[in-house]
């Protein structure tokens, strides 16, 4: 049995290597890996995963969808308004939305449509607690009236005045 060759450059011719050295870098000085250039990542340091990218997530679409539903119902009543009963001039024609006095849902119609029912007479602006005192402002504004309409509580109070509308 033999054994095994010596460990280092066997044509070295007595010089013994010392480990983790390059046996071909003979009187040269090593000059060890700079951390930080370009393209070498530091030894030993685990390198840096890769960004991940941004996801959309749960609470973004409902903040979406929230903004998306409250712009909808803004834009819906304020078409919904653009017809109601404060927007009324004289001459106008009203339609009765809902049966109930208390909130009869007043609406402006072209006084050629089949809804028109009755003809604003008078506008006044102001509050009239009072169906005895709102009569009587009408009296004074329109003598052939036949209704009294007011509206309080949304910023801006004021009577109407009407009668039927015949076609």
């Amino acid at each position: 049995m033999t054994t095994p060759p010596p460990q280092g450059n066997p044509f070295a011719q007595g010089q013994q290597q010392p480990q983790g050295q390059n046996p071909f870098a003979q009187g040269q000085p090593s000059f060890p890996q700079q951390a930080g250039q370009p393209g070498f990542p530091p030894q030993g340091a685990p390198v840096p995963p890769e960004q991940p990218r941004r996801k959309i997530g749960f609470k973004t679409i409902k903040n979406i969808v929230i903004v998306v539903v409250v712009a909808g119902v803004a834009i819906g009543g304020f078409i919904a308004s653009r017809d109601d009963a404060n927007t009324a001039t004289v001459g106008d024609c009203m339609h009765r939305g809902n049966t109930s006095d208390d909130d009869p849902d007043l609406e402006v119609v072209d006084c050629n449509s089949s809804d028109a029912q009755y003809e604003v007479l008078a506008k006044i602006d102001g509050s009239f607690l009072s169906e005895t005192l709102a009569s009587s402002k009408c009296e004074a504004e329109a003598k052939d009236f036949q209704y009294v309409y007011t509206q309080s509580g949304d910023g801006k109070d004021f009577l109407l005045c009407l009668k039927d509308y015949k076609k």
